[in-house]
């Protein structure tokens, strides 16, 4: 509702003050508000300004690496994959990955600022750096990594640890590495706030699996194999979901040569770093900026994500920018080689990622690929579940479900939406002990002490739905779609002054719910209170002129008015 209502003073300090949905990413929210003014709820608007910031996120990047380089065409290559490759679609055409759209947009800004001071020392632009730093942390905390990437851009390409000397000593090394640390040390400050707020947020709205869900143990194999896999996916992005399922095991070999693999890596690039340094830095970028989310601190059930890899590819892509050129150094069609090279990898990028954004035009489409692509993924046999409910074909998506139920037994959102697919279908009795057993595992859920508060109303079971109704509200006081049924029972039950209660509690959280201002002013009708009723009616019509219900309702009211004028006389 906040970011429906757009931007108001309101619903900004909503923004600046909300966990909702385990996340304090203020500047994430007002984009999306601000999306609400200019289109709507029109998607298309929507989808437009994740493509636009990807877009001018991608010049910047391109800017970035040309002011810091003076290398046009390597700086054009990184650009250009960063903006093409398959790995991205995720965080672009998935409209709730604003975040990551942003928080790139400002990591680039933020180091075009940085880079800017680097050369002029101007302190109003070590302030723009660090305000443009804030902005980015505010849209993704992804970016605590940031101040450690500065350091590795002092080594290369800035060169800021030589002093303008050809050969100074270890002390003088150590000198220049202090004050560097030092200059960052307001953004690691900000950094460390905010990982401290987002830790918060993730364990207030249980979204950081404990350690018994998943053991330190296998966060550790799965990071390491997780690495491995980014590194694979970027080269060779084939069998892209839009959800890879956290493994219940992982065996000891994978674990073994994920880690092999990643030393041999790091001790090769450290050996090469003194004469290509780009390669140490852009290898670091990749391992430093995927550590938040390499699922260490576990957030959510996946043991990686498409997404995840908007920015720490870019350390990827700089190794190839720079070393293909370095590797066919003296060979005689050099250039030749490099454009056809360059343009392979650009033109498969593209297909790769068309094909990809296919995958992305609607749920169905997006999770029965995901399920071709991924094995035991019971949270996307659930999804696409949900999704054929909403499109209407139930029988499908009990189907569905039972196969989420058949991989995970235990797994709550395919009761959950195998209870909603019933109760469509009209089945309510089969419905009900479907809800009951999501509780079991989840017993705070409001959403399906409601669903069962509403099947249990539809079974005649009064009592029983009002409990459930009010078991939701004690955990969402502010569930409007509670209060709005818990008032529908209570005017079944004769209770209109309580269901007035309810339907009043309604507008007060959603004043634009025509359903409860009509629901209220029929029971304020039942109850005799034909004055207010009428304004209730008269409030929708002049909202909707054209609500047929309303205008039967207030002609009612009036006569029923009418009647007791003329009885009174």
């Amino acid at each position: 509702p906040h970011v429906v209502g757009g931007i108001t003073g309101k619903n900004i300090m909503w923004a600046f003050t909300t966990f909702d949905y385990s996340y304090w990413h203020p500047i994430t929210w007002l984009s999306h508000m601000a999306d609400i003014q200019f289109y709507g709820l029109n998607p298309r608007g929507h989808h437009l300004t994740s493509v636009a910031i990807h877009t001018i996120s991608s010049i910047l990047l391109l800017f970035l690496l040309l002011r810091m380089t003076g290398s046009l065409w390597q700086s054009a290559f990184v650009a250009a994959l960063f903006a093409l490759h398959p790995m991205h679609v995720e965080s672009v055409a998935w409209v709730a990955e604003r975040k990551d759209v942003l928080s790139a947009f400002f990591c680039f800004l933020t180091l075009l600022f940085y880079t800017e001071f680097t050369a002029k020392q101007k302190p109003v632009l070590y302030v723009l750096t660090l305000f443009s730093f804030l902005l980015g942390l505010m849209s993704k905390p992804m970016l605590v990594t940031l101040p450690v990437v500065m350091l590795m851009l002092d080594y290369w390409p800035l060169n800021r640890y030589q002093n303008g000397e050809h050969h100074f000593g270890l002390r003088q090394f150590f000198v220049k590495v202090t004050f560097l640390i030092k200059e960052k040390i307001p953004f690691f400050i900000c950094s460390l706030l905010s990982g401290l707020v987002t830790i918060y947020g993730q364990y207030k709205f249980g979204a950081m699996d404990t350690l018994n869900v998943f053991p330190l143990q296998l966060r550790i194999e799965n990071a390491l194999v997780a690495y491995v896999k980014y590194i694979f996916k970027t080269l060779w992005p084939t069998d892209l979901a839009v959800f890879y399922p956290f493994p219940s095991t992982i065996p000891l070999w994978q674990t073994i040569c994920s880690l092999v693999i990643l030393l041999l890596i790091s001790a090769a690039t450290l050996r090469a770093g003194r004469r290509s340094p780009y390669v140490p830095v852009g290898w670091f970028w990749f391992i430093v900026t995927l550590v938040p989310v390499i699922g260490l601190t576990q957030v959510g059930n996946q043991s990686m994500a498409d997404r995840f890899s908007y920015i720490p590819g870019i350390g990827l892509f700089i190794i190839a920018a720079w070393g293909f050129p370095d590797m066919v150094r003296g060979f005689q069609q050099r250039n030749k080689i490099l454009v056809v090279l360059a343009g392979s990898v650009l033109v498969a990028s593209s297909a790769l990622t068309w094909q990809q954004i296919g995958h992305w035009q609607d749920s169905v489409s997006l999770y029965r690929h995901s399920l071709q692509v991924t094995a035991g993924n019971n949270f996307i046999y659930g999804n696409l579940g949900a999704a054929l409910i909403q499109r209407g074909d139930l029988d499908m998506a009990i189907q569905t479900q039972r196969e989420a139920l058949r991989v995970s037994p235990d797994f709550v959102d395919a009761h959950h939406n195998l209870g909603i697919a019933l109760a469509e279908k009209g089945d309510l009795d089969a419905a009900i002990p479907e809800y009951q057993a999501a509780l079991l595992i989840s017993p705070n859920d409001p959403k399906l002490h409601h669903n069962l508060g509403v099947a249990l109303a539809g079974k005649g079971y009064l009592d029983a739905a009002m409990k459930e109704f009010g078991l939701a509200l004690r955990i969402q006081p502010d569930d409007v779609r509670a209060h709005f049924n818990l008032g529908g029972v209570l005017i079944r039950k004769g209770d209109l002054v309580a269901a007035i209660r309810e339907f009043q509690e309604v507008l007060r959280i959603s004043p634009d719910d025509i359903n409860a201002r009509s629901n209220l002013g029929v029971a304020l009708a039942k109850s005799g209170d034909l004055d207010a009723a009428i304004r209730e009616f008269q409030e929708i019509l002049r909202r909707n002129p054209n609500d047929t219900y309303a205008q039967n309702n207030l002609r009612r009211a009036l006569d029923q008015k009418k009647v007791q004028k003329h009885v009174g006389k």
